[in-house]
């Protein structure tokens, strides 16, 4: 309790001049009764003028007092009489005519007095008008009268332009002021414990924490602080939730601000929001400023296509400066989140500037079963919900990708009146995710629906006999998503860092079953393997170029200057060797594709019987599982429960799948091929 005391103490002590609060922090906000009353002051001055001024513009006839005012007192046409006192020092008489009398067409007429008027006041009285002479004085009015329009314009100036100019970063008059905002831990709830699955990345964040906190500690050896880190990867992966979980742990002022933030209509706003930010952090210091999506103001100054972008690169500039320039103060540590490392430029990424680049890449097996346990805290799951089987069917998704995924697991559930969520409904919200929502509306005809389902046996039959691909997960023939008109998916045992040639080999293989078996049992080929043959023809040219696994071609890489092309990048693109080289790239592709092809003929042709079985049971049911498929290569048939499970107990095997270890290697990561194979729809 006391240290929650002292951070809320200490961010309101931090908090810079201009910087809007939080209530907690700033107080309880002010009455609006009080505000009610001020604009009601400013109303009533502005009536009272109002009534001043239409009181001064009199409208009756004007004469002086003169022997024909009398004329008009003694031959009784004058009524009443009201001595008047001006603010200008002066008086006069309104006087009202009897009955229907006027002059000059006005029932009243201003009597304009001489200095001294005594006497024709008591002239007045002894003509028996009604003569009416008010308290007045004159020089209050002439006061009112000159201060307050003086009173009510400063008043409009104090509640129009004060109350902007106080708001600093608010109003109109302070688009140069950074928006960066003030979070701390009572309005923040997000802290490590909210974060899985980049263990790393929180360790190298905690480890700036702890520098923060007590820096004597590493000081003492001769380290110095970072002056900032860069959190990098792929989108949904957790960078802006590490940010957050930073703030929440944090005991230190933190700044959050978007890149696109500094980008404004106006010349040199950037550039003067980075220098107010930085400002900012030097008043706090020691603080944390994050940046989220620095690469809209942090791309490479370059003139290529798109040529150069003046106010961009004049913030870049800006932001340089202050993390490594003349005027550099320690204490101020500047985290950015990105998913585009590429762009940067080189200048941002340095040591001195960026000194920590923390990649947050693809949570891993055990990863991404914290993150299903993380998520499904919120959700009423039942008894038999395997988390750890959901994690294995989905490598390369990302913590965003498995959020979603157990939220329309919920949503299913829910709209089939169950009391929690199953495996099936974390099953079908995993296809959901991955291929879209199942088209049974789509009706296929009966030679459509058999050449998927001999398709789809294809792949299946040569993943469940060919022993280096992974275990067979499920296979179906239900349309799915725009252009999916079946799948078969395959289930790993653990996470792969490395791919070995058999096993390379062996996935094309399997990716080539799909159009042998409509070439041997329809006596026809069709564009739904359209996919497996682009994805084969990527892998086998990566076998050839990149990662020297040809026999012909040798332990060599080719292709290595060629770059993507992107906005702003120069449009070369050079080539490594010869066309003769080249022609035996293409030869040596040739020929790893139609081995894979022969190989994958050879295995249809010796198991036609079993292909054909199942493709008829996915003709009859749709939707086979991995284990059905495994039954029918090895026994001929599908087993009775009783005797599958009597073969579960003789393997030693339980009805949940163990729990894998996944494998810790230093090695450089192959990029993994897909592990389901799709018909397109042609």
């Amino acid at each position: 309790m006391e240290s929650d005391s002292k951070d809320t103490q200490n961010s309101k002590e931090n908090a810079p001049e201009g910087e809007e609060k939080p209530d907690n922090e700033k107080g309880a906000p002010p009455p609006p009764m009080r505000h009610i009353m001020a604009w009601g002051v400013i109303l009533l001055m502005v009536l009272v003028m109002l009534s001043l001024f239409v009181k001064n513009q009199d409208k009756s006839a004007s004469m002086n007092y003169s022997p024909d005012f009398r004329n008009y007192v003694t031959e009784g046409k004058i009524a009443r009489v009201e001595v008047i006192n001006d603010v200008s020092g002066t008086s006069y008489l309104r006087a009202e005519l009897v009955g229907s009398e006027t002059i000059d067409g006005h029932s009243t007429v201003r009597v304009n007095l001489p200095p001294r008027y005594d006497d024709d006041l008591n002239f007045l009285r002894e003509s028996g008008v009604a003569l009416d002479i008010p308290p007045q004085n004159p020089y209050f009015w002439q006061m009112m009268h000159s201060i307050l329009p003086v009173l009510l314009i400063f008043g409009l100036i104090y509640f129009v332009f004060m109350r902007q100019i106080r708001s600093a970063g608010h109003g109109a008059l302070s688009f140069g002021k950074s928006r960066a905002k003030l979070l701390n831990r009572d309005t923040n709830k997000v802290t490590f414990d909210n974060v899985g699955g980049i263990d790393e990345a929180k360790d190298e964040v905690h480890e700036i924490i702890e520098f923060l906190k007590d820096p004597k500690k590493f000081q003492q050896l001769g380290g110095r602080i970072p002056k900032g880190g860069l959190l990098m990867g792929p989108p949904g992966t957790g960078k802006t939730l590490l940010a957050k979980a930073i703030a929440g742990e944090a005991e230190v002022p933190f700044f959050s601000i978007s890149g696109s933030d500094f980008v404004e209509m106006f010349v040199g706003v950037g550039a003067s929001r980075v220098r107010d930010m930085f400002e900012q952090g030097k008043k706090s210091a020691p603080c944390i400023i994050f940046v989220d999506e620095i690469d809209a103001v942090g791309r490479s100054r370059f003139s290529g296509i798109g040529g150069g972008h003046d106010e961009r690169e004049q913030t870049l500039n800006a932001l340089l400066v202050q993390m490594d320039g003349f005027e550099t103060s320690d204490g101020v540590i500047l985290l950015a989140a990105t998913n585009r490392p590429d762009v940067l430029d080189p200048a941002l990424t340095r040591p001195g500037r960026f000194d920590r680049q923390i990649v947050i890449d693809l949570p891993v097996l055990d990863g991404r079963e914290q993150i299903l346990k993380m998520h499904a805290r919120n959700l009423t799951l039942s008894d038999s919900a395997d988390l750890r089987r959901i994690a294995r069917g989905t490598p390369g998704f990302s913590g965003a990708d498995l959020e979603n995924l157990l939220n329309e697991a919920a949503l299913l559930a829910a709209r089939s009146g169950k009391d929690a969520v199953e495996n099936e409904d974390m099953e079908e919200a995993r296809d959901k995710v991955r291929w879209g929502r199942e088209r049974r509306s789509r009706v296929m005809d009966d030679k459509d629906k058999r050449i998927t389902a001999y398709h789809e046996a294809g792949h299946a039959l040569v993943m469940q006999v060919i022993p280096e691909c992974e275990p067979l997960h499920k296979v179906t023939i239900i349309p799915r998503g725009s252009a999916y008109l079946g799948a078969t998916m395959q289930l790993p045992e653990k996470d792969r860092y490395l791919e070995g040639k058999k096993d390379l080999l062996a996935i094309v293989t399997s990716y080539m079953g799909g159009r042998v078996a409509e070439e041997l049992f329809m006596d026809d080929i069709t564009s739904g393997a359209s996919s497996d043959l682009k994805e084969s023809s990527r892998i086998a040219n990566l076998m050839v170029c990149s990662w020297g696994m040809s026999d012909t071609m040798g332990p060599q890489a080719f292709g290595q200057n060629e770059e993507h092309l992107f906005l702003g990048r120069e449009v070369t693109r050079s080539q490594d060797y010869s066309e003769t080289t080249a022609q035996r790239i293409d030869e040596e592709v040739h020929r790893i594709l139609t081995e894979c092809y022969a190989k994958a003929t050879s295995i249809i042709k010796d198991n036609s019987a079993k292909l054909e079985m199942i493709a008829e049971r996915l003709l009859e049911v749709e939707t086979i599982e991995g284990h059905e498929v495994e039954e029918i290569v090895e026994y001929g048939r599908l087993l009775s429960d009783a005797e599958r499970a009597e073969k579960r107990a003789e393997r030693g095997e339980d009805d949940i799948p163990k729990k894998d270890e996944a494998p810790s290697s230093d090695a450089p990561r192959a990029t993994p091929p897909p592990l389901e194979t799709v018909t397109e729809e042609g």
